[in-house]
């Protein structure tokens, strides 16, 4: 499977997870239902998430990964196309638990097949290219989502990457990668790495970091609708570019780095970064939110840029190990940032809102500043 057939299969696949994001506030109305109630269709994708990439890891071990990534994109493609004909918000939330289950077994075949047919300098390129996909995948699923609602209907989108999933998954040719012959791990070796403190510290902040990012992005519409009365889905799209242009900051980061000599320092720095967008944003000014959401976005972005690398170099276990329960707890503060602060601003209002938001970020910024503070060295 040629590596740019892969990637373009990535960022369709995120527009099966993102997309439904910046149309919240038209599910809340079509199915007449709260805010919160309406983000549990990005949670209830999230859970899986934040939990299958362990025991996918452990039971696709001997399978071939490209006959997984052809069933999974299948599996998306049809669920899809269900999900915009079903007649209840129920019947949605079931279906993006499908979703929420095939996902990770997508994502665990991709950087399986990548891990398998690369090594060396060229692993590390084509995997930085997969992220770069992700990151692609995230955004335009959430902007074309919103556009296609605005110019057409939201389900037009949604057959339109069906359509594409499916042609997609028919081109893979499974005989062409060889299985993989090692034995799989112990699911006990995946608790290894919370025998380290300063994992469990990093893998905290790491929680936090998403936690904030994915309640942000996901009350995004009603914040605009509520604060700026800003109802045209289209326009709601487009602010989602932040995190395109966030995204493209954050590529700074190797350089920035280089001037910090400890990376507990460079993290610390980066959540107070994080924590001051949020006090910004209770200025009520489109310009001024506009402006600190796309410092928000990249803030995330470079700590997560700065957060895998390190949980790799002072992680013991092997790398397969340390990654899986670092996308666990990514998504665990994903899944969880998608929903509770969607009651508190249900209930609280706008600036309750940021600052329940505040209070986690401040808490990732006390782990890593706590660290520092100890002598940690890593640079």
């Amino acid at each position: 499977m040629p590596l740019i057939q892969l990637l373009i299969s990535c960022v369709f696949i995120f527009f099966v997870l993102y997309a439904p994001q910046p149309l919240l506030a038209i599910f809340a109305q079509s199915f007449s239902v709260s805010p919160a109630t309406s983000g549990v269709l990005m949670s209830i994708t999230m859970v899986p998430l934040a939990i299958a990439p362990i025991f996918y890891g452990l039971l696709f071990a001997r399978k071939n990964p490209l006959d997984i990534l052809k069933k999974a994109m299948l599996i998306l493609a049809l669920t899809s196309v269900l999900f915009t004909l079903a007649p209840s918000f129920e019947l949605l939330l079931a279906l993006r638990f499908v979703q929420g289950l095939t996902l990770p077994a997508a994502l665990t075949a991709m950087t399986g097949f990548i891990g398998q047919q690369y090594s060396g300098m060229q692993l590390q390129q084509n995997m930085t290219r997969y992220i770069g996909s992700t990151i692609l995948g995230g955004y335009l699923g959430r902007v074309l989502a919103a556009n296609f609602a605005s110019w057409f209907s939201w389900q037009s989108f949604y057959y339109l990457f069906a359509f594409s999933l499916f042609v997609l998954a028919l081109c893979i040719k499974p005989q062409r990668c060889q299985r993989p012959e090692q034995a799989p791990a112990s699911p006990k070796a995946y608790l290894k790495p919370l025998h380290n403190r300063l994992i469990v510290r990093l893998f905290g902040c790491v929680f936090c970091m998403f936690f904030c990012f994915a309640a942000l992005m996901n009350y995004l519409p009603f914040i605009l609708q509520d604060m700026f009365d800003i109802t045209d889905s289209k326009t709601i799209g487009w602010v989602y570019s932040g995190y395109l242009i966030g995204a493209v900051i954050s590529m700074a980061t190797p350089r920035l780095n280089q001037y910090f000599n400890n990376s507990w320092r460079w993290l610390s720095t980066l959540f107070a970064m994080y924590c001051m967008t949020l006090v910004a944003m209770q200025m009520p000014f489109l310009s001024v939110f506009l402006v600190t959401f796309t410092l928000f976005c990249a803030c995330m972005f470079m700590i997560h840029a700065s957060a895998a690398p390190l949980a790799n170099k002072i992680s013991d276990a092997p790398p397969t190990v340390t990654n899986g329960a670092y996308v666990s707890f990514y998504y665990s503060g994903g899944a969880l940032g998608s929903f509770l602060p969607g009651l508190v601003l249900q209930n609280y209002g706008y600036h309750a809102f940021l600052f329940s938001l505040l209070l986690v970020c401040a808490t990732g910024l006390l782990l890593s500043y706590m660290t520092y503070r100890q002598g940690t060295s890593m640079t």
